[in-house]
């Protein structure tokens, strides 16, 4: 058997509880660290750059659930130690205005445990996915759960914004323990029973880690479109910690702004997804490469807007950001489709790996480009205005985006439509 449409949505529900965990570490308490706390930008990305950082072990787990073993337990398992790690690392934040070095042992334990839970439960969900979707459902599921984790992104985002005005540190506390049991009830609901009615699992075999996933990195195809991953979500990423305190550092947002400000970014990725999943999924218009460039060029277009706006005072902050939303989501949908269509490719019974090492690249891309984007900032700022310091750092991801679409011009396939069932053979 494979999995049923609901059962589709049930899994993307625990990808929607996966993004309003991350969502508040990535945007909110990196906010409050910049500018209430006054710390420098790259303190927060070399926390972020942390838990990508452990992420590097998805292979680990996507191989382990291609070689036998239980993932609903993994899958569950990885929310709850994510839910522990958010709730500490706002407690780390709170802690910081009163004690530096032991806020920041409880942020760096947190991160760690942050990494191991979205590494544990996302790649176990993602090689559910793989495996157990008929291959006329891959693409449409990879659109189905992603977004629904975006749309859990946008509304927890725009929500916690709403509700953490006026900000307090034990306010902050209280919504973030609700954002986390939450996540956790509905995995374990969503999640439960999904398993025993699919074949979701090869058969155990012998082989060494190390031995398996050298022999996916030995696929041309697999180990380019690694390369094209980590390329294109360096630049996806080097905003992510940067944008908030842009908001409130050059355009003067409250904490609740500037986070309401990144559901709103979240919910135009959410329509970006869902313009190219009806467009090219439903009236099979354009190939995968065509929205992939699309939206790498959009993108970048709207990081060119994000720095004019920066200099001259226009009040175009929310369009602007909501138009590099909208052409992330086109660009990061299409890429998925890609992801689960040659997941099935090559070797069998190794999607799982395939989908870890691919989450891998993301993974430590995310950290990078993160780490970097902060870093370049707190430099840039040593030399210049604090707005043209962040207008320099957008305009290096620009041009990061646009080397991405010139490489998928390159080694992505001419032909294939989003919805194409023939791109996994043999099932």
């Amino acid at each position: 058997m494979t999995l049923s449409w609901l059962s589709i949505v049930r899994l993307g529900l625990v990808q929607m509880a996966l993004g309003s965990i991350v969502v508040l570490t990535t945007s909110t308490l990196n906010r409050l660290m910049v500018v209430e706390l006054s710390l420098a930008a790259v303190l927060p990305g070399l926390l972020v750059a942390l838990h990508y950082g452990i992420q590097i072990t998805r292979p680990n787990w996507g191989f382990r659930s291609d070689t036998g073993g239980h993932r609903t337990r993994w899958i569950v398992g990885g929310m709850v130690a994510l839910a522990l790690g958010g709730f500490a690392a706002a407690l780390g934040v709170v802690e910081l205005e009163h004690d530096f070095a032991v806020g920041m042992a409880i942020s760096v334990a947190a991160y760690a445990l942050i990494g191991l839970g979205v590494g544990a439960s996302g790649t176990s969900l993602l090689a559910l996915l793989a495996t157990a979707t008929a291959p006329r459902r891959r693409a449409a599921a990879a659109t189905i759960t992603w977004l629904m984790m975006i749309f859990g992104i946008a509304v927890t985002a725009t929500v916690v914004g709403i509700f953490l005005d006026p900000y307090t540190p034990a306010l902050l506390l209280e919504i973030v323990a609700v954002v986390t049991l939450g996540a956790v009830a509905v995995t374990t609901l969503a999640v439960w029973g999904i398993e025993r009615g699919v074949i979701a699992r090869a058969e155990p075999d012998a082989m060494p880690f190390r031995a398996g996933l050298a022999e996916i990195w030995a696929e041309p195809k697999a180990r380019m479109f690694t390369i094209f991953v980590f390329l294109s979500m360096t630049a996806y990423f080097m905003q992510e910690l940067i944008l908030e305190p842009y908001a409130g550092l050059v355009f003067g947002f409250t904490p609740g702004q500037s986070t309401s400000l990144s559901g709103a970014q979240n919910g135009g990725v959410f329509v970006g997804m869902l313009l190219v999943g009806i467009a090219a999924t439903g009236f099979k218009l354009g190939a995968l490469r065509h929205w992939v460039i699309a939206g790498c060029l959009g993108s970048a277009l709207a990081l060119i807007s994000l720095t004019i706006i920066g200099q001259t005072g226009l009040a175009l902050l929310v369009p602007a950001t909501v138009a590099l939303g909208l052409f992330n989501g086109m660009f990061a949908v299409a890429a998925i489709g890609s992801m689960m269509a040659l997941a099935g490719q090559g070797r069998g019974a190794r999607e799982g790996t395939r989908m870890g090492l691919w989450g891998a690249a993301q993974a430590i891309a995310a950290g990078f480009g993160g780490l970097l984007g902060a870093g370049a900032v707190d430099v840039m700022r040593l030399m210049m205005d604090t707005a043209s310091a962040f207008g320099a750092v957008f305009l290096v991801e620009a041009i990061l985006f646009i080397a991405s679409a010139l490489m998928a011009a390159r080694i992505m396939d001419r032909g294939t439509a989003l919805a194409q069932p023939q791109l996994v053979p043999g099932e």
